[in-house]
């Protein structure tokens, strides 16, 4: 993972305030870092199960109140609510997953890219916020060579969280600390 400068405070896009000055530049390298650690030999539907339980694990440790998702193309291949998972959070999961889906890039960094361009890609009327939602949470499994061949959603918590969540997960997963993605 990209280190953040120790004087860059991370990004916000959940907040109104003014940002710190480089951290909207800094969370978009630290999020395309994650793209290229985060690279899986393969993705059977074992794979997708022995994730989404890791993700269930990490959420009942946490007592998280989330709903989780793991789909690939139209094929469902986890998905479970954990206690304090609104019906709301269901909503946000397939249009998290969609939006990751469509762009072949986690769900945050879209909505981010939109604001390094200075706007939101929600204000575009292009942008059909009923079917997708430019939020974190939302992150595609790369398989090298191949591409973007599913997609893990975690909504129920706020939208960096949502992503640090299955960033987490993958990297467990894959055996990774997070340190193969320096530079």
């Amino acid at each position: 993972m990209t280190a953040k400068p120790p004087d860059v405070t991370e990004y916000d896009p959940d907040s109104a305030d003014a940002q710190p000055e480089g951290s909207l530049q800094a969370l978009i390298g630290r999020i395309e870092a994650e793209i290229r650690e985060l690279q899986f030999p393969g993705f059977s539907p074992d794979d997708a199960l022995n994730l989404g339980l890791l993700l269930v694990e990490l959420g009942k440790e946490r007592n998280l109140p989330i709903a989780i998702d793991i789909t690939k193309g139209e094929q469902v291949l986890f998905h479970v609510a954990l206690p304090g998972a609104t019906p709301d959070n269901e909503h946000w999961v397939r249009a998290k997953q969609r939006t990751a889906a469509r762009y072949e890039v986690p769900s945050l960094l879209v909505g981010l890219r939109g604001r390094a361009r200075g706007g939101r890609i929600e204000d575009n009327a292009w942008f059909d916020q009923s079917r997708y939602a430019a939020h974190g949470g939302a992150f595609p499994v790369y398989v090298p060579g191949v591409g973007a061949v599913a997609t893990v959603t975690v909504s129920g918590l706020p939208q960096v969280a949502d992503h640090d969540l299955v960033v987490e997960a993958m990297r467990g997963a894959l055996g990774t600390s997070g340190t193969a993605a320096e530079g």
